[in-house]
């Protein structure tokens, strides 16, 4: 049998690579603890301190830990440093499931952010949705902006994660580093 596996591009070293394009830069994101929520938002904020019901597509999320919403009963909260509820189903009417190896994230910062949103997506660029997950770029994906208007986060199924990179890099004046 054929390996076709030989036919595919091996995925950078995501600890450094990057993709400078016409007024963006993509860069991989690591280290962020991602939990899948579903169920009871009220019950799951009460036992995770974090506050609301997410934000959608291309709406702002700022903090160390934020929530994005993906469905109408889920959600994912994301957070720079460990969450203190455990995995599993909890009585209070939720259920937690870690995606931290299962998502790979890439911010995609700069002027340019409006137009890779553009090129992705069919959604207006300045105008927020209540879902974050959305097709991007051809793949199901969660994306979201943080921290500031022009740095866009991508969320993407890890074994996606090397076709959306090579993707980016076919944008104008995608150029990998």
């Amino acid at each position: 049998m054929p390996n076709l596996a030989d036919r595919w591009p091996a995925a950078p070293d995501w600890a450094s690579a990057r993709i400078e394009g016409a007024g963006f830069t993509v860069r991989s994101v690591a280290g962020l603890r991602q939990l899948l929520v579903s169920g009871d938002f009220d019950a799951w904020n009460r036992a995770s301190g974090l506050m609301g019901q997410g934000v959608g597509a291309l709406a702002l999320a700022k903090g160390a830990a934020w929530q994005v919403r993906v469905a109408r009963d889920r959600l994912l909260a994301v957070s720079s440093k460990p969450f203190s509820v455990e995995p599993g189903w909890h009585g209070e009417g939720f259920a937690v499931t870690r995606m931290d190896a299962a998502l790979h994230v890439f911010e995609v910062e700069g002027e340019g952010v409006g137009s890779v949103i553009a090129r992705a997506t069919t959604l207006d660029p300045e105008t927020a949705s209540p879902s974050a997950a959305m097709l991007f770029a051809g793949v199901n994906a969660i994306a979201y902006r943080h921290g500031a208007r022009n740095r866009l986060r991508v969320h993407v199924d890890c074994g996606l994660a090397a076709y959306l990179w090579e993707w980016f890099g076919q944008l104008p004046n995608g150029v990998a580093r």
